[in-house]
């Protein structure tokens, strides 16, 4: 697709966005901007499930340090970041990070924009911005405390050290740990079973918990009860109600709308 990301969409319906920028997947702006693009397309024309992966070797090392200038210069990088993650995290599909190597600063904030991560035990992540005298500018002061804990993604941050796959795993920043050089294929698994299942119930799951997780509860539930009511418009739930009824739970084979 561009010279730094590419976008395969296996037979199962998971399209693989690969991001290829040697020597360490450094998240510079013209990656940033094929990403972009990338995730258009995947609106455009969605697939079942995404993987994003940065090869056998690592994830992403972070920002481009070499672009990094003054005030105006981070307001810009910022909001590039920002614009590209969340149109990646706001994507109504299951997004799977397969991460080998390491995923630090732009790195990692790529992964927690994602759904759920699969680590490598090879895997190490982290925030190290501080070292630079500077801050995560990507999400990670955001999305690091909702995932881990305000006090565990002060002492990742504040303290801008790495965590290795078992301690990430303990403390729930990620979601599955394999054997070395097997994140991207154990990654496209566990998506291809997401691919497989009621597509437009998990559109309206992710809204519902991604839209709800910062209201008060009562507003939650009040946008729960409104998607809830919404998907009984959906073919997949005509099709898993009545296979419920005739032959039981787990035999429903959906249709994805």
């Amino acid at each position: 697709m561009g010279r730094f990301v590419s976008v395969e969409l296996d037979e199962g319906g998971v399209a693989l966005v690969r991001l290829d920028r040697p020597k360490a997947n450094a998240l510079s702006s013209e990656l940033l901007d094929e990403l972009a693009g990338a995730v258009s397309e995947l609106e455009r024309s969605l697939p079942g499930a995404v993987v994003v992966s940065g090869g056998p070797r690592i994830f992403a090392a972070g920002a481009e340090i070499s672009e990094f200038g003054g005030v105006e210069n981070g307001w810009v990088m910022g909001g590039r970041f920002h614009a590209t993650l969340n149109a990646l995290a706001d994507l109504p599909r299951v997004v799977i990070a397969a991460i080998e190597g390491y995923a630090l600063g732009g790195g990692l904030e790529l992964a927690m924009a994602c759904d759920l991560r699969v680590a490598s035990s090879a895997a190490k992540l982290g925030q190290p911005e501080i070292a630079l005298g500077i801050i995560p500018g990507g999400g990670g002061t955001q999305r690091l405390p909702r995932l881990v804990g305000v006090a565990r993604a002060k002492e990742m941050i504040l303290g801008g050290l790495p965590v290795d796959a078992e301690r990430a795993l303990a403390i729930g920043l990620v979601d599955r740990v394999v054997a070395p050089q097997t994140a991207e294929q154990e990654a496209l698994a566990w998506a291809a079973v997401f691919a497989g299942g009621p597509l437009a119930a998990q559109a309206l799951c992710k809204r519902a918990i991604d839209g709800g997780i910062d209201r008060p509860l009562e507003d939650g539930l009040q946008l729960e009860r409104a998607l809830f009511a919404d998907v009984f418009a959906t073919e997949d739930a005509g099709i898993g109600v009545e296979s419920f009824l005739a032959q039981g739970p787990g035999k429903a084979r959906f249709k994805g709308r």
